[in-house]
């Protein structure tokens, strides 16, 4: 879990270094889409792994934390894009 919220968050980071064009930026938008969307599928697992269990909520409380953390990470990741070629957020 830890390891898949680092994933989120270097690549979040590492878009920050992408090239400045518009291609670049298209890029770099769908990596974090990519990334949150990985994110997803691996919490959505876990919750169906635990489902029915002692651990049931507690799991999906944590699915839900990397839920959110990778959807902030993946907003960080498309505005840090938009500024790649506008300078400014979307």
């Amino acid at each position: 879990m830890k390891k898949l919220i680092a994933i989120a968050s270097a690549a979040a980071l590492g878009l920050g270094l992408a090239a400045c064009d518009s291609s670049a930026e298209n890029a770099a938008e769908e990596s974090a889409e990519a990334t949150e969307a990985a994110v997803d599928e691996q919490a959505d697992a876990m919750e169906a792994a635990a489902q029915g269990t002692a651990t049931e909520e507690a799991v999906e409380d944590q699915a839900d934390a990397a839920r959110d953390q990778a959807d902030n990470a993946a907003d960080a990741a498309e505005d840090a894009a938009d500024q790649m070629d506008s300078g400014t957020p979307e």
